[in-house]
């Protein structure tokens, strides 16, 4: 694809000029006014550009080339629709020359939850002194604290909140902490919660957790991945009026967006690097990239890129490092990156415990993550391995294809049953194609195959919950019987006993 618009800036006295790209699949080159300012790939994440030396007050010319193919596609396998270009936001942002260049947000809470601190810690754009000031603010926006510093480089501000309150997905509250330097004001949206597993249980703030949760593409019949905000908003309230509290982002990062929605209306997310390399299978090992130290920067720039953009969302409870990419070298780097960076969080992986797992050890994932087990095989694990003592989890379960999901209650029974088991993921949310008309002008949802596309995988994400245009199979209505909230029992009709 080939890009070419001019554009109207009014370049302020003072300020650098930043390009931002939030989605293009698979690479791009960028040029503004004739001269070449850069390269990116990572089809799901985030691209940055200063191009404050090539514009010009007034008219501007950008040109962006898009390529479908590159080696980042190799990591980039997932089971979609393989639809290039540019399909998230294009902006820009013109940004104080000593700026706030990143906040990472981390909250600790006391063991009975009554006491919160919050720190700040951030980083400005050039060692120049940078005074900050910081204002907390609780949910109903009432100024709970403020201070200020002066950031050289790095620095920190500290807040205590005394009886907070706590993120969930039952009550996701938020409080606002405005960030003041020079000419600019940041609102970021902070919550409080504590995720950790005690005696093999997922606990989130003290008390055991299930996922009840889909795994979501970025999927529409008309609009492809280029799915705008209230597209992912009718999502979320589709999944919250059929008791679904999670998602996993399947198999890339979303749009962030996104995941201020989950924030706001209360959804545990598992963040998942845009990694996939199943085509290894076919080729003969699906090791072959994860032990190739040619591609352990590539592996590891996916994790970096995703938890540096996600950090502050309170939805986000576990790091995900990719989906079938087999288990090897690289996703140890990837794993050895993010705790040095991030310890607030789970990480995930079903690579290293399931389907593609190697030799290499596992246990320094927090989870025991598996796909379309049988429920037999489930209870064995959980009755007689003495090794494995991790939260159970099910990222992808109960295929949701053709008359499918099936027995939803049997695995909800044993997901009851033992508090080890942390839930699953059905797959998946949404069927996958594209609406398109027969030669007499009836329209249709067409897959695999009926663009005489070959190879294709026919039907095969023809898989969802719901049909392509949101409207529920009657799958979606059992899931949402078999996972209420509320249930009654009877135990003695006799006498009208529940």
């Amino acid at each position: 694809g080939a890009y070419v618009r001019d554009f109207e800036l009014n370049i302020m006295k003072g300020k650098r000029v930043k390009l931002f790209f939030e989605g293009v699949d698979s690479c791009f080159y960028v040029w503004i006014n004739g001269v070449m300012v850069g390269y990116s790939q990572v089809s799901h994440m985030t691209s940055e550009f200063d191009i404050t030396p090539y514009v010009i007050q007034g008219r501007n010319k950008i040109a962006v080339l898009v390529l479908k193919w590159c080696d980042g596609s190799y990591l980039e396998d997932q089971d979609k629709w393989r639809l290039s270009g540019i399909f998230r936001e294009v902006y820009i942002l013109q940004r104080d020359e000593n700026h706030i260049f990143d906040v990472f947000i981390k909250s600790e809470l006391s063991s009975n939850f009554d006491k919160s601190k919050i720190c700040c810690e951030i980083e400005a754009s050039t060692p120049t002194e940078l005074p900050v000031k910081a204002v907390l603010a609780d949910p109903e926006g009432n100024t709970l604290a403020e201070d200020t510093a002066l950031i050289s480089g790095k620095g920190e501000i500290q807040f205590e909140v005394a009886n907070p309150l706590l993120w969930s997905a039952e009550t996701p509250s938020l409080y606002n902490l405005y960030l003041y330097a020079g000419r600019e004001v940041i609102l970021i949206k902070t919550g409080f919660r504590r995720i950790e597993v005690k005696d093999s249980v997922m606990l989130i703030n003290g008390k055991p957790v299930k996922f009840k949760g889909v795994n979501r593409h970025d999927t529409d019949p008309e609009l492809g991945q280029a799915v705008p905000v209230w597209h992912m908003r009718r999502d979320l309230i589709l999944m919250k009026r059929h008791n679904i509290n999670a998602v996993r982002t399947a198999h890339y990062p979303n749009d962030p967006r996104f995941l201020q929605m989950c924030d706001e209306l209360g959804f545990y997310v598992i963040d998942e690097a845009d990694l996939e390399t199943d085509g290894c299978a076919i080729a003969g090992d699906i090791q072959m990239l994860a032990n190739d130290p040619r591609f352990e920067n590539a592996f590891v720039d996916r994790m970096r890129l995703m938890v540096e953009r996600d950090k502050n969302f309170p939805c986000v409870v576990m790091w995900s490092l990719g989906n079938e990419s087999g288990h090897g070298v690289n996703h140890l780097k990837m794993a050895e990156w993010v705790r040095t960076r991030d310890t607030s969080r789970l990480l995930h992986y079903e690579g290293a415990t399931g389907w593609g797992r190697s030799s290499l050890d596992s246990s320094y994932l927090d989870v025991y993550s598996r796909m379309y087990p049988s429920i037999a095989s489930m209870e064995e694990l959980i009755l007689n391995d003495k090794e494995e003592k991790r939260p159970y989890l099910l990222c992808e379960y109960s295929h949701a294809m053709g008359n499918g999901p099936g027995d939803l209650k049997d695995y909800w029974d044993l997901m009851y049953k033992y508090d080890r088991f942390a839930g699953g993921f059905v797959w998946e949310w949404a069927d996958h194609a594209v609406k398109t008309k027969t030669p007499d002008g009836i329209e249709y949802y067409a897959y695999g195959g009926d663009f005489d596309d070959h190879p294709n995988a026919g039907n095969f994400c023809v898989d969802g919950l719901v049909y392509p245009d949101r409207t529920p199979h009657t799958g979606l209505l059992e899931l949402k019987n078999v996972i209420k909230p509320v249930r009654a029992e009877a135990l003695d009709l006799k006498n009208g006993i529940f």
